[in-house]
């Protein structure tokens, strides 16, 4: 067992720095909201998976056998950090350096995938929502660039800021010019939802795609920023950062930005105006000038400690392709890839239906800020609970509650009341999302500790990136076919009025029935003063045939073959 032991320790370390995260469903503790939990899932690290001493050190212990159980994570052993207001001044420093980098992806990706979608409900359909959130994709795909991030880059400028400085810069001015287009990008989206819902997702999606590149750079310079004995604050800085990114760019956002909150608390009662406080193009601008800002503070007030590299590109597509090649892990990869399906049309619709039913913003900006505390209160505990029992056992339960979650959320949507939102229905509405996200959560931390527990120490980044990624892509490409399916169930009639209005038409007269189903038909029917008539709502529909699609193939598939696959020994899961 020893020569086993020596000989792994010894093997080298492809790429210990790459990245090891990617949002959509939440990252480590909490999620804001469904969305964010989609974008969040992608972040949680193993603070020193990476580390070849740890790994040695692992290794050569006398009582280490791959033909053992994949072992439990024990926090007494992992080694404990000091308080932050204990670290060296450097330390200090840096810390907040990566939490002002993460907070800076944060922004764009909140409005991505947060506050953007129940903006273009407004003016879109389904479908269309659907084609947006192909924005989010690249944060699911960075696997396939990072090793480029990792391995090229200019000694002048340093390892890291050889990519984010520049990355940086064209994110902020891409802000720039969004923040001087967005409004009528989304009115020509809503016009016509063809090239302009396509167009618009494009300029999103370049933006997603800047702020994931950036990512990866950021998570590797967070390895040597910190000194060793700190490396755990790393994680640390990411959830602090990007969450209270999202927080803002979402929950915040979609409060100040709804006209009705801003009279209500921020205005006279004779003095109401036809906007928020904040508006979309306004807020992209001003962050745009805070990204360019930062940048030039950094390339001025920071240098970046040589480094020497010596990973190849090509050495660590080899690694992942053989990893690719184990049984187990494909296994593991068709889990991953089918198990959020039961979950996507409650992830993806329930809140746009809320809105579409009469739901207001604010109330659902005041459920989302309530459910945050909670989650990351109960992140905490979930985190030790995962430590003390079998993770894909726990994961098993929170699947099943989540599939119970997705038909309350169904039966909350489904009574709405007629005469609009009471304080009891909120409360409810609040219970539903809280439930929802809890789940979610209680999934994530789980699959992420059984992540830990089963890479290779010696090539842990690539392992870890390789699972965080497939994992996070299962709960994106089925999201635009649901979305979609979501209009094609739906029929919708739009009638013409009895007494044609004498005033207050925004279109032409309706004269004839016709179908509403799509966003911009029912739009046209209310304009011209007639009622859409929804008949069958393809929310109802697609809600319950995912929950079917979710149960077969959890008891079919799904769950025994995750016992099976935590079943294996440490001995599987390595390449040699």
């Amino acid at each position: 067992m020893s020569k086993r032991a020596t000989k792994n320790s010894n093997r080298k370390s492809v790429v210990p720095e790459i990245s090891t995260d990617s949002p959509a469903e939440g990252k480590g503790q909490a999620n804001s909201s469904a969305r964010m939990n989609n974008i969040l899932e992608h972040r949680r690290r193993h603070g020193s998976i990476d580390s070849p001493a740890s790994a040695a050190s692992l290794m050569a212990g006398s009582s280490f056998n791959l033909d053992d159980p994949v072992p439990s994570l024990d926090k007494e052993n992992d080694g404990r950090s000091t308080g932050f207001f204990a670290l060296s001044k450097k330390d200090q420093r840096n810390f907040l350096l990566l939490v002002l980098l993460y907070f800076l992806q944060g922004i764009p990706m909140g409005l991505a995938l947060g506050s953007v979608p129940f903006l273009l409900k407004q003016v879109v359909s389904y479908s269309a929502i659907g084609i947006f959130s192909l924005a989010a994709y690249p944060y699911s795909l960075k696997l396939f660039w990072s090793p480029i991030v990792d391995a090229l880059w200019t000694p002048r400028l340093g390892r890291r800021k050889s990519w984010i400085l520049p990355i940086q810069t064209v994110s902020g001015f891409s802000m720039l010019w969004l923040g001087s287009n967005v409004n009528e990008m989304m009115e020509q989206a809503g016009q016509s939802e063809g090239n302009g819902i396509w167009k618009f997702t494009f300029w999103w999606f370049a933006l997603v795609f800047l702020c994931a590149t950036q990512d990866i750079a950021v998570d590797g310079w967070a390895l040597t920023l910190l000194s060793e004995e700190n490396l755990a604050y790393a994680s640390t800085a990411q959830t602090v950062g990007l969450t209270a990114g999202q927080f803002l760019s979402h929950t915040v956002f979609l409060a100040f930005s709804s006209k009705d909150f801003a009279n209500k608390w921020f205005r006279p009662a004779d003095a109401p105006l036809d906007h928020g406080i904040m508006t979309l193009d306004s807020y992209l601008k001003f962050w745009g000038w805070g990204y360019l800002l930062v940048t030039l503070g950094l390339a001025i007030m920071k240098r970046e400690e040589r480094t020497k590299n010596t990973d190849g590109i090509a050495d660590v597509y080899k690694t992942m392709w053989q990893i690719l090649k184990l049984k187990n892990i494909q296994s593991f990869i068709i889990i991953h890839l089918i198990a959020k399906i039961g979950f996507q049309a409650n992830d993806g619709v329930t809140s746009l239906k809320l809105l579409d039913k009469g739901f207001s913003q604010e109330d659902l900006a005041l459920t989302i800020l309530i459910d945050f505390p909670i989650e990351v209160s109960l992140g905490y505990y979930i985190g030790k609970w995962c430590q003390t029992s079998p993770p894909m056992h726990i994961w098993c339960w929170a699947f099943v509650g989540r599939l119970f979650a997705a038909g309350f959320a169904q039966f909350v949507v489904s009574i709405f009341p007629a005469g609009g939102t009471t304080t009891w229905y909120l409360l409810l509405v609040i219970c539903e999302h809280v439930m929802s996200t809890f789940m979610n959560t209680i999934m994530f931390v789980a699959v992420s500790a059984f992540h830990a527990k089963i890479s290779d120490p010696v090539i842990g980044g690539t392992y870890m990136t390789l699972l965080a990624t497939v994992s996070n892509l299962g709960g994106t490409f089925p999201r635009i076919f649901v979305l979609r399916a979501v209009d094609m169930f739906t029929v919708a009639t739009c009638e013409p009025p009895s007494i044609p209005p004498k005033s207050g038409l925004k279109g032409d007269l309706v004269t004839k029935a016709f179908s509403c189903a799509l966003e911009v038909d029912k739009h046209r029917c209310r304009d011209g003063g007639g009622y859409c008539n929804v008949t069958t709502d393809g929310y109802y529909v697609m809600n319950i045939l995912c929950i079917i699609i979710g149960a077969v193939t959890f008891w079919g598939y799904i769950k025994p073959a995750v016992m099976k696959v935590q079943a294996l020994p440490l001995r599987a899961w390595r390449l040699s």
